[in-house]
């Protein structure tokens, strides 16, 4: 008779991969359960790949949670940037191009979070304040460790690109 691990490699190699990964209470949880299963029940091997699967699942979701809390609390931040010579948010003026988080492979405390961001013009008086004031506050959410603020100018930025609140707040609607 085959053993699981014989049988079903890639559930032995999965369930490796998924305890790689960064725990939080929720998966610490559903390894422990997976664990007791695994350990104390004696049941057949397809059960026991389900529960792979659904461990593989839950964790997966529960990663997904909380890149998109992350995610959010670096947009909430964004959105206290404010242009010093526009009364509006970087956020809402378009300046935000992307927003790329990439997790944590080498040990650190947190995420890294990539922006690319254009500005009103390329010889703004105020390009070393808005990066460092954006560096300051993303940095600031837990979760992430270092933030890169790249200026682009393509596509170049045009007033199209402001969201109808800031419109709306510079009489443009």
């Amino acid at each position: 008779m085959l053993s699981c691990k014989k049988a079903f490699p890639f559930a032995h190699e999965a369930q490796t991969r998924i305890h790689t990964k960064k725990k939080c209470a929720k998966i610490q949880k559903i390894n422990e359960i997976t664990k007791f299963f695994t350990q104390k029940v004696s049941f057949s091997c397809i059960s026991a790949l389900f529960v792979v699967i659904l461990h593989a699942f839950c964790l997966k979701k529960s990663m997904n949670n909380e890149f998109l809390q992350l995610e959010e609390e670096v947009l909430r931040m964004l959105k206290t940037v404010y242009d010093p010579e526009i009364p509006v948010n970087v956020y809402d003026l378009g300046l935000i191009y992307k927003i790329d988080i990439h997790p944590d492979e080498q040990g650190k405390d947190g995420d890294t979070c990539v922006i690319d961001m254009t500005l009103t013009a390329p010889n703004c008086p105020a390009a070393d304040f808005l990066v460092e004031d954006i560096r300051q506050k993303v940095l600031s959410v837990q979760g992430i460790s270092d933030v890169q603020v790249n200026i682009v100018f393509e596509p170049e930025w045009t007033q199209d690109m402001m969201s109808d609140e800031a419109k709306l707040e510079l009489g443009f609607m």
